[in-house]
């Protein structure tokens, strides 16, 4: 294998895009909270001033929806009209109705028919051991840098940001396909006009990319913080933002393929999100358990379909089981429909808000369920008749 580069981004929580993916969410937990079974699919619009919530609910609860978005822009730090939107004056409109009749007839359970996917379309799942989290290593550097962003702005330890911004890190990987270093990270950081670009610089450099990587880079490491030289019109007032415009930075940076669906705004009788997150608690275990050094997991639905119409699997030669096995005891010990994923991630909860800045997967701090791992291994002892005394770091063979 030769040498390759592999470039991930991630963004702050004050993007115009990550406004609007934690807005919908933050609504979709309210419901949940009163309703676990509402059905939800809530799209946000950002742009000057403004927030325009449109979408699907069917629900018994209800829910202040102007509320709950000047409540979330005050969390993310919308409080300076100089910033171009203000959590108290920003304009708020509002679209909802309730879900389609045709799509509720495939999703509801009913005693002859088992609950079916909310729509057709292939989720991915993916896990690697080149970093504790079992994730790619740029994405979560990335991550990782634009938290660090929020921290710093948020407890002042750097004055004069804004909400908005973004990290960029290109790893190199030798040619076994191992990260070796960092060749690039690029910060840009929305600012006030009252700090220098020198200032501005060194105190990123100082107090965000160094704590991060500073032991990764060495002195070819190329950086880039604020390439233009100022970023003072940032978040809705420099871009107009979308909900579920950010799926890669949602799922697993560069290089691992996204489903065909967002994540943001929609309940988990949506295979878009479930069955993301099913994909990626199988591909988790799966590597946690040592029977692949890496996994890439698709399941493809039909709509109103209870069972995966395909299941597939990509180690790219790390398995020490045959891949054909891998995809036998998914099928066997895994859960795969609608209901059986609710069910074992506990996915009727309102914990969706928080997924909605700095990715879905690799957190399992924060109480994601589909981050647990250790459920695959006493069932596959028993599957693959495995004495409890194997030496985990051999991996599983027959």
């Amino acid at each position: 294998m030769k040498k390759r580069l592999i470039t991930s981004e991630s963004v702050t929580e004050g993007h115009p895009d990550k406004i609007c993916d934690q807005i919908s969410d933050a609504i979709l937990d309210d419901l949940i909270r009163q309703d676990p079974y509402s059905r939800v699919a809530i799209e946000t619009l950002v742009t000057t001033g403004s927030v325009h919530v449109a979408g699907e609910v069917t629900t018994n609860g209800f829910c202040d929806v102007q509320k709950i978005a000047r409540e979330t822009l005050r969390e993310i730090g919308y409080t300076d009209p100089d910033f171009g939107m203000d959590w108290e004056d920003a304009g708020i409109w509002v679209s909802l109705h309730g879900q389609s009749p045709d799509i509720a007839l495939g999703v509801n359970g009913k005693e002859d028919k088992e609950q079916g996917a909310g729509d057709q379309g292939m989720m991915f799942g993916y896990a690697c051991n080149e970093t504790p989290e079992l994730m790619p290593m740029p994405i979560m550097l990335a991550h990782k840098l634009s938290k660090r962003l929020a921290d710093v702005r948020k407890t002042g330890i750097i004055q004069n940001l804004g909400p908005d911004g973004k990290s960029q890190v290109t790893v190199e990987y030798n040619g076994l396909g191992k990260p070796n270093r960092l060749e690039a990270i690029v910060i840009a950081q929305q600012h006030k006009e009252n700090i220098s670009e020198e200032q501005l610089k060194k105190d990123i450099y100082d107090f965000v990319i160094t704590p991060i990587c500073g032991k990764l880079m060495d002195a070819d490491t190329k950086i880039h913080i604020n390439a233009t030289g100022k970023f003072v019109i940032g978040g809705p007032e420099g871009d107009t933002g979308l909900t579920g415009r950010k799926t890669i930075v949602d799922a697993y940076g560069g290089g691992i393929p996204v489903g065909g669906g967002a994540f943001s705004g929609k309940d988990p009788s949506k295979v878009d999100r479930s069955g993301a997150y099913a994909a990626r608690y199988i591909a988790k275990n799966i590597v946690a358990a040592g029977i692949a050094d890496e996994i890439l997991i698709q399941i493809a639905y039909a709509i109103g379909v209870a069972k995966p119409v395909g299941v597939n699997v990509d180690c790219s030669g790390t398995n020490r089981i045959p891949e054909e096995e891998i995809e036998n005891l998914i099928r066997d010990l895994f859960p795969l429909k609608p209901a059986e994923i609710i069910k074992e991630l506990d996915l009727r909860r309102p914990i969706y808000k928080k997924t909605a800045a700095y990715g879905h997967f690799g957190r399992e701090k924060e109480g994601f369920t589909w981050e647990r791992t250790g459920i695959l291994e006493p069932k596959l002892r028993t599957y693959l008749d495995i004495p409890n005394e194997i030496e985990k770091d051999k991996g599983y063979r027959r």
